[in-house]
């Protein structure tokens, strides 16, 4: 199990419309899950470190009508939510203590989010360990399980409202009127100036600054927080990449994996609004056929519920002979729909056989190849950066140069004597 592990930290951004499938598949709450590696019988060892009786989104609007955090300024498809994922890849478990040991590396994760987002305004923490690593599992033939963290929180930052020109009392102009803590997803998590391996500013090709993502520093705090706190063994994750790292599955494989079972998803749901559609279609026609069966004289007498009905059942014709059209409108677009994600799902099928073939034949060596690809890249990048920097910095002192001789030269000539002569002959 001679493996390279890697830490992750990322953050995936939630709307207040949005946030509840999240907090359903995070708390568990669903009765089903597209993801087949999830093991229900291990969901009662998923461990919480926070949560609540009411939904996340309850809690936030409860904070606000407390005065605990503000939304001024806020749009109302703003981004409130901040999901932050905590990974180590899963032999890193396996090999210091499996379950046991991810409690406790995760629960001092937690205690990092806890720093990072404010104790007070996380909604939700829990360790998921009920998801089943098969790669590893098949590979190393016992089970293996991919643990990880994921923890909800409102961004919030400090700010600081002044009274305005308008205040009546003149002396309180420009001074601290009140600091609320606001929920702002953009100034929470600010960029930094970049620096070379050297410790230098780096500047692109116009002379500004390069800014470090906030994702990539947040990653920096979150392997030095573990590295500190006694957790070693593992690297900081790639930089320029806030993708989890999966074992023996690159980010590509994933990605590739991730759109077959989207579009296999795509394919079922579509399958069973077709089927759907076409069993109410033939229960109203099983309604209607039955009408034919009866017959009557020339002259008719009903009772006044039975006209009443006959009446109702006439109305309710008209209108499902209206939805009828219309569901025979959606079957014709369900069975294109469903044509075309079938080839589209052939299509990426036909695409990467050959890759995930080699991958089940040699993992181990597939593996190896794209880390090596990926450390020749790391190195072209780092190879790219510093002669770049060392262009630009050559440019620049070059132009500095430039400068410097003009002064000097402008200098010389106000100190050569026909500069003089001249300068006293205008002041004549």
């Amino acid at each position: 199990m001679d493996k390279q592990h890697y830490s992750v930290a990322r953050v995936v951004t939630h709307t207040k419309d949005d946030i509840s499938k999240f907090e359903r598949h995070d708390e568990r709450k669903n009765t089903t899950y597209a993801n087949s590696n999830i093991i229900p019988e291990r969901t009662p060892m998923n461990i919480y470190f926070k949560r609540y009786d009411c939904t996340l989104n309850q809690k936030f609007d409860e904070m606000i009508k407390s005065g605990q955090i503000s939304t001024r300024g806020l749009k109302s498809n703003a981004k409130i939510y901040n999901e932050l994922v905590f990974d180590v890849n899963s032999l890193y478990f396996e090999e210091n203590g499996g379950y046991e040991f991810a409690k406790k590396f995760y629960e001092k994760a937690y205690n990092f989010a806890e720093q990072e987002m404010g104790s007070e305004n996380i909604l939700s923490a829990v360790l998921h360990a009920d998801e089943i690593n098969t790669a590893l599992t098949e590979e190393f033939g016992r089970e293996i399980y991919h643990y990880h963290l994921h923890v909800i929180a409102i961004p919030v930052v400090k700010k600081e409202i002044k009274y305005s020109k308008r205040c009546k009392d003149k002396s309180l102009v420009g001074t601290t009127k009140e600091i609320i803590n606001q929920v702002s997803h953009s100034k929470k998590w600010k960029s930094e100036p970049a620096k070379d391996l050297r410790g230098n500013p780096l500047y692109d090709k116009s002379g500004k600054a390069v800014l470090v993502k906030s994702y990539s520093l947040l990653q920096d705090r979150f392997f030095n927080y573990m590295f500190d706190n006694g957790y070693r063994g593992f690297e900081r994750g790639i930089k320029g990449s806030d993708t989890p790292h999966l074992e023996t599955l690159d980010y590509k494989i994933k990605k590739d994996q991730e759109k077959l079972e989207a579009i296999a998803n795509k394919i079922n749901e579509k399958e069973n609004n077709y089927n759907n559609i076409l069993k109410f279609d033939k229960q109203i026609k099983g309604i209607s056929d039955l009408g034919k069966q009866k017959r009557f004289s020339k002259k008719i007498e009903l009772e006044p519920q039975d006209y009443e009905n006959l009446v109702n059942y006439a109305k309710k014709g008209i209108v499902a002979d209206r939805e009828i059209n219309d569901l025979n409108t959606r079957i014709y677009n369900l069975r294109d729909s469903v044509e075309k994600w079938k080839s589209l799902y052939d299509e990426l099928t036909e695409k990467t056989k050959d890759y995930f073939h080699a991958l089940k034949l040699a993992p181990q060596k597939i593996t190896d190849f794209f880390k090596s690809l990926f450390d020749k890249e790391k190195q072209d990048e780092f190879e790219r950066q510093r002669i770049e920097q060392e262009k630009i910095q050559a440019e620049r002192k070059a132009r500095e140069e430039a400068r410097e001789k003009a002064r000097l030269e402008k200098q010389k000539l106000k100190n050569s004597p026909e500069y003089k002569k001249r300068r006293a002959r205008d002041a004549r």
